[in-house]
């Protein structure tokens, strides 16, 4: 009988897992470990949590699982003592904009609660308290307008509502009311007015006309009565005339309405504050949105630096969107524009004087004179043109146009710029002008999330104000608290998710598990130390250790040696990747990890392998590159010199500014210098060093595709040479195919039962989709007919099947095919099969095939390399094999710059520019700079703290 404290898997074969058998501890720390592609995250994702989700799914009603996205049932004989599972993968955070870490982690929902019953309103214009109106001084307040100006006492009677609002306007006609203004429009109420049902209206009724002049006072005053009456306490003064006015020797133009409230409004402004209330307070609702931005703090806008990128092009070629258009109506335009500004379309831009410039980019409301045909005859025929400038001529075609191909064309030229009326705040004015103690909501959320609990902390609060939010202030602290554990103190709350790393978002969900407080759940995570420092490192293990000591099992699949050596139990899979691992090397503790002899992952931790640091020094090539002014986000406007011709190490804790110095400043000056289409970065004075480099490759984490079409071969390239070689054949001349007719993405020589894909879909409503066999093709993806071209006796549905190392073999004879399946088998993928489909790749093979990718690349000896973390999903078998590659490449003559966390890395790397010494406000200082052995002098440096344990 089966331990019922136990996790007992039986028989598990999914993917490249071996058939095999496990018995796991419940309520433990388990860590799953092995090189990258061994099977981990098969055993871990693809087997234990999707039978645990697939069973709760299934005790769901049939009407329900047809709602629900479903698991497949993984190949598996039986599991037994499974928990309810909960995944925490690196699967990125939604990508809506209104959503933040605010949002996701609900402290932004207790904060504007908090606001709503405790807050205290304060006018935007004065910053007196505001308080309830009486009808006494609303009178006062509108008898103080100039005299004989004419307005109107509006009651507002509907404010953004959908409907067409008959059984309303019908009621006011019973009540003797003759006109309403609807959506800013009068009209007398009849039967006839006709509102579209799924837009939003404001309706108010006209309650009186009057003009200002003395003795009006009783009228007005029975006026605002009724108005107060009919309008839940709101009455709006509508003004025809403009006029100055006096008020307290102060000087304001005259609005063109006035707000009252007998809740909150200011009796020296007639600002008014609608009633607290939660929804006041989000960005997300009409009701406390920017109206400009609409909750979202920017607008996408044409970028003036990407549209001119060169300043020192002639205008006509300057204009880029213009430039690459062959099209005489612009030229035209053009030149009316220099002969109206005195300036010719041959100047260069940079010659312009600033008024020609902004006319060119902004227009004017003058009318210029259109000569038509003007450059090819001396005729005056032509017509007064309104020019509103390039900016909003490509506005208006990106919004008139339909084609989509148009409209990604011009993607390249939109940035998203802070929206003016709020600074990228979100919110109405109103709305940040009501406070808690001393700050309002943004005060709390554009601040780091440790300087945010500080403020929490210290708030002023009478009280009163405490009694009603003790429970939301409780709340707001834990979860603040939670994120600070798991070493995400530089975030603010205000920071949307779309801009998280895989790393962040997955210790934002995990600190939200933790609040949620709950026990009995299997808990399964995806290498959560991915981005972090290892200062950082202990708070990570105390939170996963407090999340099991609530009763919890977690599961985390993991290279980090010290969450291995934290591990209650651990499981090696192995030994090697792909066909060649998917069986269990090791499970225990520690002492049985260690003491086995087949396991690489214990080769390294007991010290029988090692990644060793090269004795002899690197010289490099003398040159480096000067960055001057680096103030971009947290840096500090400090100058920094990078070496060439060595591997350079960006290191720090995270939200230290690693990213920002090279993605957000070195890389834009590097695409300006070498494209001449890409702007120099704003934030970045100067730069020296430039023409050393000639070539600049990125190899970030982004992913190499996300359908079963895209693969290796066809990621890499190799597909292209290979499906050459094969239209070359003499049975493929013979029967006229081109190398398209090998191409399983386009019609010829692909299957049409399947479109290529080798498998037909079947939906099954609410059963997960089932995939069957192409029953024509038999899963080659191909047709009989290209299927009869042979190269070596193999077809070309063969060669996909064909792991690296046998594409190795079959085509060592052709150079292009050869080169870029060797890089693929040096970085330690020689398993994976040519054909494999993306979605099946683990993040480590995934970015291992993208980075073999780019260094297969014919480098020129002043190629600069930008990589960040390679080391993400790799073992320390798989990080042996990647230094190797960049060594190999840095001898050539080229440079890489790494931004990495991983000591082993770091301790190999020539330089290391380290930065902090914290994260977020108090980050973006340069800490050391040196040799790994210089740096671990510094004392201020926590990476050469670290540091010198390795290498010692």
């Amino acid at each position: 009988m089966a331990n019922l404290h136990n996790i007992l898997i039986r028989g598990a074969r999914q993917n490249n897992l071996k058939n095999i058998s496990l018995e796991l501890p419940r309520n433990k720390l388990i860590v799953f470990t092995g090189v990258s592609g061994s099977g981990k995250s098969s055993l871990a994702f693809d087997t234990i949590f999707a039978e645990g989700q697939r069973r709760y799914v299934e005790s769901l009603s049939a009407y329900a699982r047809q709602f629900l996205g479903q698991l497949d049932k993984p190949d598996i004989d039986t599991i037994e003592g499974l928990s309810p599972a909960i995944s925490i993968d690196q699967k990125s955070t939604s990508h809506n904009p209104r959503s933040t870490v605010g949002t996701i982690t609900e402290i932004y929902d207790y904060l504007r609660l908090l606001f709503s019953r405790a807050g205290i309103p304060y006018c935007p214009i004065c910053g007196h308290t505001i308080s309830p109106q009486t009808v006494d001084q609303m009178c006062d307040r509108v008898m103080e307008l100039p005299e004989n100006t004419k307005f109107q006492i509006l009651a507002p009677v509907i404010r953004r509502k959908k409907g067409t609002h008959k059984h309303l306007l019908s009621n006011l006609i019973s009540q003797g009311f003759v006109r309403v203004r609807v959506d800013g429009k009068i009209k007398e109420i009849t039967d006839d007015i006709q509102l579209n049902k799924n837009q939003y209206h404001n309706i108010e009724i006209v309650i009186d006309r009057l003009i200002k002049k003395k003795g009006i006072e009783e009228r007005l005053t029975d006026s605002l009565k009724t108005c107060l009456m009919n309008s839940e306490g709101l009455s709006i003064i509508s003004i025809d005339v403009k006029k100055s006015i006096q008020n307290e020797k102060k000087e304001f133009e005259s609005p063109t309405e006035l707000m009252f409230s007998e809740n909150f409004s200011c009796p020296e402004h007639g600002a008014v504050m609608e009633e607290l209330s939660p929804r006041l307070f989000s960005f997300n609702s009409p009701y406390g949105a920017c109206p400009d931005c609409h909750g979202l703090g920017s607008l996408r806008k044409f970028s003036p630096d990407l549209i001119i990128p060169n300043h020192f092009s002639p205008i006509y070629a300057a204009i880029v969107p213009w430039s690459e258009k062959n099209n005489s109506y612009y030229l035209s335009l053009l030149h009316n524009i220099g002969k109206n500004c005195g300036f010719d379309i041959q100047t260069p831009w940079n010659e312009l004087t600033r008024e020609q410039q902004e006319f060119v980019l902004y227009g004017s409301d003058k009318p210029i004179w259109f000569e038509e045909d003007s450059q090819f005859s001396n005729n005056r025929k032509g017509y007064y043109y309104n020019f509103k400038g390039i900016l909003a001529i490509l506005e208006r075609n990106y919004n008139e146009t339909s084609s989509e191909n148009i409209k990604q064309k011009m993607e390249q030229y939109i940035v998203e710029q802070t929206c003016r009326s709020c600074s990228g705040k979100r919110l109405k004015p109103e709305v940040l002008s009501v406070k808690l103690g001393q700050y309002n909501i943004n005060e709390l959320t554009s601040v780091s999330i440790d300087k945010c609990l500080k403020r929490i902390e210290q708030l002023e609060l009478t009280p009163k104000q405490r009694l009603i939010g003790e429970i939301a202030l409780k709340e707001i602290k834990n979860r603040l608290k939670f994120l600070l554990d798991v070493g995400l103190n530089y975030l603010t709350l205000d920071r949307g998710t779309a801009t998280l790393s895989g790393g962040e978002a997955q210790r934002i969900r995990l600190a939200t598990q933790i609040g949620s407080g709950l026990t009995g759940v299997l808990y399964v995570l995806d290498e959560p130390s991915i981005g972090l420092h290892q200062r950082d490192n202990k708070r990570l293990l105390k939170t996963l250790r407090n999340l099991r000591d609530l009763g919890n099992t977690l599961i985390v699949v993991e290279h980090d040696e010290e969450t291995i050596r934290a591990a209650d139990y651990i499981v090696d899979i192995g030994p090697l990747a792909g066909a060649y691992g998917g069986q269990i090397v090791s499970q225990g503790n520690l002492e049985t990890l260690l003491q086995s002899e087949h396991s690489l992952t214990a080769d390294y931790l007991s010290g029988r392998k090692a990644i060793r640091k090269e004795a002899r020094k690197r010289l490099g090539n003398g040159a480096a590159l000067q960055l001057k002014g680096c103030r971009a986000n947290n840096l500090k406007n400090f100058n920094v010199s990078i070496p060439l011709g060595k591997l350079v190490a960006i290191t720090g804790v995270s939200g230290s500014g690693k990213s920002t110095l090279i993605k957000g400043l070195l890389y834009p000056a590097l695409q300006n210098h070498l494209t001449k289409k890409s702007p120099f970065p704003k934030y970045l004075s100067e730069i020296k060093g430039l023409e050393l480099i000639d070539k600049v490759i990125v190899i970030d984490q982004s992913p190499i595709g996300r359908t079963p079409r895209s693969n290796p071969v066809t990621y890499t390239g190799i597909f292209d040479s290979i499906r050459e070689l094969f239209s070359q054949t003499i049975e493929a001349k013979a029967r006229g195919y081109k190398p398209g007719q090998f191409s399983f993405n386009v019609k010829g020589g692909r299957c049409e039962n399947c479109g290529g894909q080798g498998v037909n879909i079947i939906e099954m409503n609410f059963l997960p989709d089932v995939y069957v066999q192409c029953e024509v093709c038999k899963g080659t993806r191909y047709n009989r007919e290209t299927l009869q071209v042979k190269y070596k006796g193999y077809t070309i549905s063969d060669v996909l099947n064909m792991t690296i190392e046998e594409g190795l073999q079959v085509f060592r004879n052709i150079p292009r095919a050869r080169n870029k399946l060797q890089t693929l088998a040096d970085v330690g993928l020689g398993y994976l099969k040519l054909g494999q489909s993306a979605p099946t790749l683990s993040g480590g093979e995934a970015q291992r095939v993208k980075l073999a990718s780019e260094l297969s690349r014919r480098a020129t000896g002043k190629t600069l390399y930008l990589i960040d973390e390679p080391t993400t999903g790799l073992s320390f078998y798989d990080v042996h094999h990647l230094l190797n590659i960049l060594q190999r490449l840095v001898e050539k003559g080229n440079s890489i710059i790494v931004i990495e966390h991983n000591l082993d890395v770091i301790k190999c790397s020539d330089w290391i520019i380290d930065l902090g010494p914290e994260g977020g406000d108090e980050g973006g200082f340069i800490v050391a700079t040196g040799t790994p052995e210089k740096v671990v002098q510094n004392l201020k440096s926590y990476t050469g703290k670290y540091l010198k344990n390795i290498l010692e």
